[in-house]
């Protein structure tokens, strides 16, 4: 059997994001449970910042991300 890997999932925050931080950390850990990587980014610095936040997203895209509940090595090609 062969596990498809999971992506990325990137989120931009706007200035309310601190009412409900701990709602979006519920998220982002049942986001990682499905192996998927979350970088958060404020809206401030994908605006002022681009170049800071595309390094991060390519940086995020070039290491594969590890599955958080691996096959069991029989199951492992």
């Amino acid at each position: 059997m062969k596990r498809l890997e999971a992506g990325l999932v990137m989120e931009m925050d706007g200035g309310r994001h601190g009412a409900q931080m701990i709602y979006d950390e519920g998220r982002t850990r049942k986001l990682q449970q499905q192996g998927y990587r979350v970088p958060r980014f404020w809206n401030n610095d994908v605006l002022n910042n681009v170049e800071g936040v595309l390094e991060v997203i390519l940086e995020a895209l070039a290491s594969p991300a590890p599955h958080p509940r691996p096959l069991p090595a029989w199951e492992r090609e």
